[in-house]
């Protein structure tokens, strides 16, 4: 794909500079601070397990007991692990039970070989869950190597929730041997804002399925199943993102997902989660998708909801950059770069499917080795279904001219009613009928030299590198905070989950830093 838009190399170079430039700020703050929620993902890496009989996870429990004695800023784990050795605790779970009635007090130790012992418990309990990320990482790799891999590029990407775990599974069962190559099992509405984790397997949610430790491994179990009988790996998709960002990319290593949904700002400009506890939690979350082998997705096609597709089209590529500035500094490689970004140009706009062939094209080049996430037209979607499925067909026809690497499933319904089974029969045929009648189109399509396509990509690279120098000038946070990126004004001192962040004291310690 390279060359097709003749960017200038100069010009690609000096965006991810001034990238990096805007991101290492953030890169700096997320390093010195640390949140409630990386705390409980560390512990859950440790072995806490479970909930109380309200439903709250222990892991809660304990982190909360231990910030309400000794603060948040030496981290959980050397009180922690101090007062399991102390109390001469079997576990963590059993040391947050009693902390959760009242029978346990913690403190950071003074003496060196206390701190000492509590640093090694800890240190030697995360391991062990991080032993298990590896395994499973292996495991994926292995039964990938059994069954065979998705047949073509893109991998098709499909959504499924009804809210009820055990009817997810059939559906999610059903288009996999329809032909989707990655299930997407979508959050119930509001749990990005929760700061704990439900526990155990639900059966009901809203506008879609709750993400828990369990029904992660009762999607994955089926998906194996049904992975051996079709021949081939079927991936699985959650969310990486909201309040409990850090804990969700655990479980999802622990039970073998294979992407996540983790934005560096979705949270911040869509939940109004605040900036800073957002960038801490999500490069913790990147540091456990790197090492669980799993690809993230970003969300950039989100900002196009609320801003226009062509005058914000920069914006997006500018969180592309950013987006990936973050992932290789946490760890991720160019295969786990899920980039996003969407067909939400108003079809009614002249030459509209030619200014999305160029945007498309310009997320290709800029990201030659990373699997681009192509999502469908939502914002345009009027209810009128024939009209719909056509956009879905230019949709579907653009990310093979383009090359993109996992397509989402357009849906015919989007803006009428959640998909009814039918819906998505009609929206596979649609893709497969493109990716059968031109799947490799990629390979001969080239636009004109000098010609629409080519200067429309040109144009939103520099309009990207102008806001970049900007950002870098003026630091991410304020941008943010001034409505840069979806026309959201979030500012950094504002926002849910603030009060979940701390500043790491000279003492802080985390055992994963350690492994």
């Amino acid at each position: 794909m390279a060359g097709k838009l003749d960017l200038d190399p100069r010009l690609v170079r000096k965006a991810r500079r001034l990238a990096a430039r805007a991101g290492q700020p953030v890169v700096d703050l997320a390093r010195s601070h640390t949140t409630v929620s990386v705390e409980r993902a560390v512990l859950r890496l440790a072995g806490v397990q479970g909930a109380d009989p309200d439903g709250i996870p222990w892991v809660n429990r304990l982190v909360d007991a231990v910030v309400a004695d000794v603060g948040l800023g030496h981290g959980v784990s050397v009180p922690a692990f101090h007062a399991l050795r102390t109390e001469g605790l079997a576990d963590l779970t059993e040391l947050a039970q009693k902390a959760a009635a009242g029978a346990v007090r913690f403190r950071v130790p003074d003496a060196r070989p206390e701190v000492t012992a509590a640093r090694r418990a800890a240190t030697r309990a995360t391991r062990a869950g991080l032993a298990l990320l590896d395994r499973r990482r292996a495991e994926r790799e292995r039964l990938i190597r059994r069954w065979g891999d998705a047949p073509r590029r893109p991998w098709i990407y499909l959504i499924v929730a009804t809210g009820d775990i055990y009817e997810d599974i059939p559906q999610a069962q059903a288009a996999a041997r329809a032909g989707a190559d990655v299930i997407a099992v979508i959050r119930s509405t509001g749990q990005s804002l929760l700061d704990y984790v439900p526990e155990g397997a639900t059966r009901e949610g809203f506008a879609g399925t709750y993400a828990t430790q369990e029904n992660f491994r009762l999607m994955r179990e089926a998906l194996d199943v049904t992975s051996r009988e079709l021949g081939r790996y079927v991936r699985l998709t959650n969310y990486a993102s909201g309040l409990c960002m850090p804990e969700m990319a655990v479980m999802a290593g622990l039970e073998r997902l294979d992407m996540m949904l983790n934005d560096s700002m979705y949270g911040i400009l869509f939940r109004d989660i605040n900036p800073i506890r957002t960038f801490v939690d999500q490069r913790f979350s990147r540091q456990v998708h790197a090492r669980a082998g799993i690809i993230i997705n970003t969300g950039e096609d989100n900002y196009l909801t609320t801003a226009d597709a062509v005058e914000a089209a920069h914006t997006v590529t500018v969180s592309q950059l950013l987006n990936e500035f973050f992932a290789h500094e946490a760890g991720l490689a160019d295969w786990q770069l899920g980039i996003g970004h969407a067909f939400e140009i108003n079809p009614d706009v002249p030459e509209s499917f030619r200014l999305e062939l160029a945007h498309a094209l310009l997320a290709r080049e800029l990201f030659p080795d990373a699997p681009l996430k192509w999502m469908p037209p939502t914002k345009h979607m009027t209810g009128d279904v024939f009209r719909g499925n056509l956009l879905d067909g230019f949709f579907n026809l653009a990310g093979t001219m383009t090359g993109q690497g996992i397509l989402l499933v357009g849906m015919m319904t989007e803006a009428v009613v959640t998909p009814w089974l039918s819906d998505r029969d009609i929206a596979l045929q649609n893709v497969h009928y493109v990716l059968n009648a031109a799947g490799n189109l990629h390979e001969d399509f080239a636009p004109v030299k000098g010609g629409f396509i080519q200067q429309r990509g040109r144009q939103v690279l520099a309009e990207a590198v102008d806001l970049l120098a900007r950002i870098a000038d003026d630091t991410l946070l304020n941008a943010i905070a001034d409505g840069t990126f979806g026309i959201m004004r979030r500012p950094a001192d504002r926002g849910k989950g603030l009060d979940g962040v701390a500043r790491k004291e000279d003492d802080y310690f985390t055992p994963v830093e350690e492994s």
